[in-house]
């Protein structure tokens, strides 16, 4: 499973690569910009991401912002809905106007609540079918 993490905080993207390691390879982006990037180098490369777990409050370009223009770019490409990647959007507040406009305007596939456990990445892994 090949996964691009997109975390502003440090420590955040860092415990979150060490729970996702053990499943595959971790690409690591800091803003939405560079998760669009690397989304596009890893479809040219013939090598797409699996997974994309990204946080929802980030500079340059929030996580909502970046997940549209990511599911643009799969229509483009003529992906199909099922052949999509998988995008967990992490959110540090609960917040239901946050996971309605992530799941319905912007297309995630589920989302997480900081602080992040091993047990509900685990679970996360399971509900997409990727373990």
């Amino acid at each position: 499973m090949k996964t691009l993490i997109v975390e502003d905080d440090f420590l955040n993207r860092f415990i979150i690569q060490k729970m996702l390691i053990p499943y595959g390879p971790c690409d690591i982006a800091v803003n939405g910009e560079e998760a669009v990037r690397a989304f596009e180098i890893s479809v040219s490369e013939g090598m797409p991401y699996d997974l994309i777990c990204m946080d929802i409050m980030m500079p340059e370009m929030d996580g909502k912002t970046a997940l549209l223009n990511i599911r643009q770019k799969e229509k483009e490409m003529q992906v199909k809905p099922s052949a999509e990647v998988k995008v967990a959007m992490i959110t540090a507040l609960d917040a239901p106007a946050d996971v309605v406009e992530s799941f319905y305007k912007c297309g995630c596939s589920t989302y997480l609540v900081k602080p992040i456990e091993r047990h509900k990445i685990k679970e996360m892994l399971k509900e997409l079918e990727l373990l």
